[in-house]
């Protein structure tokens, strides 16, 4: 399967606005996913080597290292969604009275969460290091914080829907709540991105 991150913008969104199934809101997610991440390093990039800044040098070093794995990671799963969609379509396209079709469409259905839900975690993460970015980076790059926050809650949240829809068609309801349990708890980390956000823009308007 190509590679779709080595594409150009236009090429890709060309390419998810057309009829095939993938790249699809599962790729879109780790994308942007990506792009927050991307984010987050250039903030770490922004503070590293000024004056004002020496105390944290080390933690931001981490915090660019961090955001730079963050990023690939992300990267990758948008093949891996692709990939992980495969045997579903495979799964459908069966014909309806082939004895194998329910089992290979339960198992198709739960394979195609997993992309989704590894784009969540590490989607979390990226909020997790905006939090802390927020707080130690340099304030001449606080609005981009801040978008790495917008972007890495948006993603998360993208991906939890491409679980849910898959989720809602399982037969083995054990294992589909236990999958909607997990979303459900990644989706918290809205909750700490959204705070960024609200903290930054409050910061870059002046309010106390």
């Amino acid at each position: 399967m190509e590679d779709t991150t080595k594409i150009s913008c236009r090429a890709f969104a060309d390419l998810l606005s057309s009829a095939s199934p993938a790249p699809g809101g599962g790729g879109a997610s780790a994308l942007v996913g990506a792009l927050a991440a991307s984010l987050g390093s250039m903030v770490a990039n922004l503070t590293l080597g000024k004056k004002s800044y020496e105390s944290v040098e080390a933690e931001m070093q981490a915090c660019k290292a961090q955001c730079e794995n963050l990023r690939d990671a992300l990267l990758d799963l948008v093949r891996a969604d692709a990939e992980c969609f495969l045997p579903l379509a495979a799964s459908y396209a069966m014909a309806k009275d082939d004895p194998n079709r329910a089992q290979n469409l339960e198992n198709a259905l739960e394979t195609a969460c997993t992309a989704p839900l590894a784009i969540m975690e590490q989607c979390r993460n990226v909020i997790d290091l905006s939090a802390r970015l927020e707080k130690i980076g340099s304030r001449l790059a606080l609005s981009d914080v801040g978008c790495c926050a917008s972007l890495a809650k948006a993603a998360l949240e993208s991906a939890s829907l491409n679980i849910f829809i898959n989720t809602k068609s399982m037969q083995n309801r054990a294992k589909a709540a236990a999958l909607e349990s997990r979303a459900a708890e990644l989706l918290k980390s809205g909750e700490k991105a959204a705070r960024v956000f609200e903290s930054v823009q409050s910061a870059l308007k002046g309010e106390p």
